[in-house]
């Protein structure tokens, strides 16, 4: 495990359940430690099921638009802007092929999940509780289609196994059912790590979540942190835990997120003084 530097820190956050409240989306309660953050000129690397397009504003909000963004699960990243920017660019989409995949699926198995794609901006809001304006970002999609299984779980089996013979990964999170051409938020988290790596210095990760697809970039952080979430069943007992190298916030959303990333800026900087 690399040594706990304030100097080489770097955090990467979920967003939904995590860093924002799951009821009302808010970061109010994170406000001390994101301050904190941007103080001492650490990266926080949102990492989300979100788009692009959600990103962006969000990431401005939080001062950090100069810092990449892992998008859609994983499935591809928003790259940092300067001041003098406004958008950060992402790679070429895969969504349509997505879209092609799903429709090429036996009639009673596509039937049976309903996606994005086969959402108004209104009926996303009505399922996530966004504003109508924010459910049209979450419909900009590039790279994965969220979705819903509506059927049994026999069915459920059938339906992955189709969508997986036709090559794409299939991602269970705190709300949807996502498909993508891969790509995780573990993987792309080491990728930025390593962008962000110096000579004679690596950088220690920290990474935050809530949810089942979260847990490959939990464990493979130098510092994996669970926020616990009521709205669901949350990450089971981890290995790591054991030795501390994961750990579970006391309170749940940003207040927890909040009280963890502040107990570990007092140590990071007790250990520089």
């Amino acid at each position: 495990m690399s040594a706990l530097d304030i100097r080489n820190l770097i955090v990467f956050s979920d967003l939904d359940g995590t860093l924002l409240d799951h009821r009302n989306y808010s970061h109010a309660a994170a406000a001390p430690a994101l301050a904190r953050l941007r103080h001492l000129e650490i990266p926080l690397i949102l990492a989300s099921s979100k788009t692009a397009a959600e990103i962006t504003p969000l990431r401005k909000e939080l001062g950090f638009s100069d810092c990449e963004a892992i998008v859609e699960n994983g499935s591809g990243i928003l790259e940092a802007v300067d001041e003098a920017s406004d958008e950060g660019d992402a790679t070429e989409t895969s969504y349509h092929a997505i879209c092609q995949a799903l429709e090429r699926l036996p009639p009673c198995l596509r039937a049976q999940y309903e996606g994005f794609s086969d959402w108004s901006a209104q009926e996303v809001s009505d399922l996530t509780g966004l504003s109508i304006s924010d459910a049209a970002n979450a419909r900009k999609r590039r790279f994965s289609e969220p979705g819903l299984w509506l059927g049994s779980e026999a069915d459920k089996a059938r339906f992955v196994e189709a969508v997986t013979a036709m090559g794409l990964i299939v991602q269970q999170g705190g709300r949807f059912l996502t498909l993508s051409f891969g790509g995780n938020k573990a993987e792309r988290m080491m990728e930025i790590a390593a962008r962000h790596s110096r000579q004679g210095m690596t950088p220690f990760i920290v990474a935050l979540g809530d949810a089942g697809n979260d847990l490959a970039m939990i464990e493979q952080a130098d510092l994996g942190v669970v926020i616990p979430n009521p709205a669901h069943s949350g990450i089971p007992p981890c290995e790591g835990e054991a030795t501390g190298r994961i750990v579970r916030a006391e309170a749940a959303g940003p207040e927890g997120w909040n009280q963890v990333i502040n107990s570990l800026l007092d140590r990071a900087e007790n250990n520089r003084s």
